[in-house]
């Protein structure tokens, strides 16, 4: 891992780069998968998936049997650990429903916002190196509080021509029915375009690797909305002297671990942490059964050591990192300062993989730079607000006038005469 000692900030904006992903050749890719699935339908949609998941599969939408068989699988103890995340979970997306509140601007002028949900959904869940059975979770449970009418998940199928039982049990206590066993590129065209087995949507989530983000993208510009801007994972921990240097190498590695393209970073007040955590870094990551890809990550990271907090502060607000460990004595205090982050976890028993699972928080985030200005999935993103008003006789006299001035001052006269006519 690279090292930087009280660096300047030229410095720190080039350590702070992100990992540059490969855009050659992606959206072509996508377009011509677009053209061909909107050609051959369901048909494209079978062949793309013998190409690229290598396996031939009979139908594309999963039966509830075999979503059921499925879940009888699954060792009981990870269905106790997926239920209790799943009320977690829960519970903190209940407690966004906005409440309904009429404001009366003017002595009868009323008027107040209401929660609508996004009428059709699509979920993609990534199935290649791990299968994020948690996203299931994490998109499907606000998805099905936010009331949207239809949820449908696409996730690649494996080699047996099904799913992991985790994803299916997962979907099953998310009350999510309508199981496709499509991925990739095809899964998002499909999602936002139609076919005859995939119901098109009126917005995608989930995350997935360079070509899934492609796509996302490309729709998102020509036919439906996507979530946020996805790229790969990040963490960043700011720690002190009273930080515990085999916690903060677990939390470096628990993000090391997602891909090759990960990046974690490490910003500290004590110089010396640095020599602790990155003996516990080599340590931790010879047990780990994705070594090689958690190595292949730590290239593109990098531990920094700093004066004081508020140059730490000012590191971390650069960054906007999707994750944030504040593993310091006082994390409230460097935390109310933190103005751009997708999650911020405090103290030293918050790890970032609570989040990740089963703390109720959403792991959905914004990378690459993006919580500067969006936010992480939550009820929200689920739902759109209906502003309404209602005007009564007294109102319309009370602000009638004010509207015709503005009306006529832009010159559009038939916005003054919709008032005039009622006043007279």
């Amino acid at each position: 891992m690279k090292r930087l000692i009280n660096p300047t900030p030229k410095q720190i904006t080039k350590s702070l780069k992100r990992p540059e992903l490969q855009q050659s050749g992606l959206k072509d890719l996508v377009h011509k998968l677009r053209k061909d699935i909107l050609f051959r339908d369901d048909i494209a949609l079978h062949d793309y998936t013998a190409q690229f998941d290598r396996v031939n599969i009979k139908r594309l939408v999963m039966q509830q049997e075999e979503i059921d068989m499925l879940c009888l699988h699954l060792e009981p103890e990870l269905k106790k650990a997926i239920t209790t995340a799943a009320e977690n979970i829960r519970k903190f997306h209940e407690n966004q429903r906005m409440e309904i509140k009429k404001v009366e601007t003017t002595p009868g002028v009323f008027c107040w916002q209401e929660q609508k949900a996004i009428e059709k959904v699509g979920l993609y869940i990534p199935g290649g190196t791990a299968p994020l059975f948690s996203t299931v979770l994490m998109l499907g449970i606000p998805a099905q509080i936010a009331g949207c009418k239809e949820i449908v998940l696409c996730t690649p199928p494996n080699l047996k021509g099904t799913i992991h039982p985790a994803i299916a049990y997962a979907a099953k206590v998310a009350g999510i029915t309508k199981v496709i066993t499509v991925g990739g590129v095809q899964a998002i065209i499909a999602m936002a375009y139609g076919t005859k087995s995939v119901p098109a949507v009126d917005k995608i989530f989930g995350p997935g690797n360079q070509y899934v983000t492609a796509a996302k993208q490309i729709v998102g510009l020509e036919k439906c909305a996507i979530d946020m801007p996805a790229g790969p994972s990040e963490v960043m921990v700011l720690a002190d002297q009273s930080a515990y240097p085999e916690f903060v190498a677990s939390d470096l590695l628990s993000q090391a671990e997602h891909g090759v393209d990960s990046q974690v970073i490490l910003v500290t007040t004590d110089e010396s942490l640095l020599d602790k955590v990155e003996l516990e870094v080599h340590k931790q990551l010879a047990v780990l059964n994705r070594k090689t890809m958690a190595e292949k990550a730590l290239n593109n990271s990098v531990l920094i050591s700093v004066k004081d907090k508020n140059e730490m502060i000012a590191i971390a607000n650069q960054y906007a990192a999707e994750h944030l460990i504040v593993a310091t004595e006082s994390p409230y205090e460097i935390a109310s300062e933190i103005e751009h982050a997708g999650s911020i976890f405090l103290g030293h028993y918050t790890p970032e993989s609570a989040g990740d699972y089963a703390s109720g928080t959403n792991h959905t985030l914004p990378t690459n730079g993006w919580a500067k200005a969006y936010s992480g999935v939550n009820l929200d993103s689920f739902t759109k607000k209906i502003t309404y008003q209602e005007i009564t006789k007294e109102g319309l006299q009370n602000i009638g006038k004010t509207i015709e001035i503005m009306a006529e001052a832009e010159s559009l006269d038939a916005h003054k005469n919709a008032v005039s006519v009622r006043l007279k």
